[in-house]
């Protein structure tokens, strides 16, 4: 069995006998001598040699993507009868602490902050004395009302962080329950949920069902003091949406880590938006212990037993 590893991450993994590894470069095709590999391994592939790969690897039996969301690999154009396995769990704690720096500068108004040190200005409205808690204002997480929209192991990263600092955390999954000892709601209760939210944090995958999710309907359900956060992925926002909520003062501010279109083009109009925080998909690009989920997967694949976070 033969395992091509990506050159974008320093991989190890644990071998079961008879397995070989080889490493391929991501932003070429891959070697003729190498189109015979049976499992490909996946991070950070640009869209035309993935589907150049999907193309020629003829005995390819299974995928193993790195990243959390498996769309860029389902895009690709491999095979039906390929396996495809993501990379879920291994950014968790690297998203959620990204998640919680945006939040934090959201509610102490940072992107403000900033803008008037490179004016060289006092913004002496953002300092001084503030009111304890102004009901129409994110300015703290004491107290706040947080919706985690996609709660799954990231959002259980992140949900007791948020705790930790005072709020009150609701998350929304298909289905409703309780998780990691926190009232989980689906969808279909978002509007009666989200007018008393201050922020919703969504950490939704990009899939057929969550285009746009994040539409003019969802953002005009939030209070005009609530922030939105979006570490999910971009194709779940309808950016225009949000920029007309912001620049017509129905949604405070917004900060995001993803976009429709990466990188974000030098002319959008988003990147102008003082209330709109930008940084550059940058919560996770840090698996940790992939080795491990590969090592793992690759003995239950060479035993024919089930894949861990198989999509497919």
């Amino acid at each position: 069995m033969k395992v091509l590893l990506p050159d974008t991450i320093a991989l190890a993994p644990e071998l079961p006998p008879g397995a070989t590894t080889a490493v391929y470069a991501v932003a070429e095709p891959i070697p003729d001598e190498h189109t015979d590999a049976e499992v490909l391994v996946v991070w950070g592939n640009p869209p035309g040699p993935l589907a150049d790969a999907a193309r020629r690897l003829k005995n390819l039996r299974w995928v193993q993507t790195l990243a959390a969301g498996p769309d860029a690999v389902l895009q690709a154009g491999f095979a039906e009868d390929v396996v495809v396995t993501a990379g879920l769990g291994l950014h968790d704690h690297t998203v959620a602490e990204h998640t919680l720096a945006l939040v934090l500068a959201a509610a102490r108004r940072l992107n403000r902050l900033v803008r008037a040190q490179i004016g060289h200005r006092w913004a002496a409205e953002l300092g001084g004395l503030q009111p304890v808690r102004d009901p129409h204002s994110f300015r703290t997480l004491r107290d706040a009302t947080v919706v985690v929209w996609g709660f799954g192991g990231i959002g259980a990263t992140l949900a007791p962080l948020l705790t930790a600092l005072g709020a009150h955390v609701t998350g929304v999954a298909r289905t409703a329950g309780e998780r990691h000892g926190y009232p989980v709601v689906t969808a279909a209760d978002l509007p009666g949920l989200l007018p008393g939210t201050d922020l919703l944090i969504s950490i939704l995958p990009a899939t057929p069902e969550t285009a746009h999710a994040l539409n003019a309907t969802v953002l005009g359900l939030l209070p005009p003091h609530a922030w939105v956060v979006n570490v999910g992925r971009g194709a779940t926002l309808d950016e225009r949406a949000l920029l007309d909520a912001v620049r017509s003062g129905r949604l405070a501010g917004a900060a995001l880590d993803v976009f429709e279109t990466e990188p974000l083009p030098p002319t959008s109009p988003l990147w102008d938006e003082p209330d709109i925080l930008i940084t550059p998909h940058a919560a996770g690009g840090r698996p940790l212990n992939a080795d491990a989920l590969l090592s793992d997967n690759l003995f239950a694949f060479a035993q024919s037993r089930p894949l861990r976070n198989r999509i497919r």
